[in-house]
């Protein structure tokens, strides 16, 4: 009777890739275990492209809110303007500045003024936090007037907008709070500082977006 016999690891063929590249037993090169591919990073441009891209979603959110709020106040008889708290003011006094320390921070972004670079992002995170607070103090004045959000269709306007703006700027905050964890990476290595660049730049569309709103409620509701 014949015995079956296994080949011997010499006599088993060498498998081969489409392009003539000798493959290991684990699919990748003789030698390497694919690590370089988990490693690969993606270009800077591809997080500015998609940051972009965010910004444009939130433009055309607060455009069709803004598209509401004019054809809302147009054809109603109960539009009633409540008027607009004046801690707004200074709010926007506190994110003008969160601005300016932000951009304190991303030019003190080298190994030997890593401490003030976490320092000053510290201080936007703080001012981040003061600006939402100011916002429900000014909810509060409203509601203590009698003025709510189903009080009319300004009021609705006024809590809306402001509401919206408030949580898309609490993702900035949360990604400034994981700056503040990353100080040491992100000064060792220039590549790295694309995160702050990216996250500088969606922090000031938030100033330049809360300017456009602060403005659109004085006209309309205060």
């Amino acid at each position: 009777m014949a015995t079956l016999t296994h080949p011997s690891p010499a006599a088993t063929p060498a498998i081969h890739r489409g392009g003539g590249g000798r493959l290991g037993g684990n699919g990748f090169p003789p030698g390497g275990d694919g690590s370089d591919f988990s490693r690969r990073e993606l270009p800077s441009r591809v997080y500015y492209v998609g940051m972009w891209v965010a910004i444009a979603g939130i433009c055309m959110l607060f455009a069709a809110f803004t598209s509401a709020l004019v054809v809302r106040q147009g054809i109603s008889n109960d539009w009633a303007r409540t008027g607009v708290p004046h801690i707004l003011y200074l709010n926007t006094l506190i994110l003008l500045a969160s601005s300016i320390t932000l951009e304190l921070a991303r030019h003190s972004l080298t190994v030997e003024r890593s401490q003030l670079f976490k320092g000053w992002l510290y201080v936007t995170v703080l001012l981040g936090f003061s600006f939402v607070a100011g916002q429900l103090l000014a909810w509060r004045e409203l509601a203590v007037s009698g003025v709510y959000l189903s009080t009319n269709p300004a009021s609705s306007f006024f809590y809306l907008l402001t509401a919206a703006h408030g949580l898309h700027l609490l993702g900035g905050v949360a990604a400034l709070c994981y700056l503040t964890f990353q100080t040491r990476r992100l000064a060792r290595k220039l590549k790295n500082r694309v995160a702050v660049d990216v996250t500088a730049l969606y922090w000031h569309f938030m100033d330049g977006l809360w300017l456009y709103i602060l403005f659109l409620l004085v006209r309309s509701i205060a």
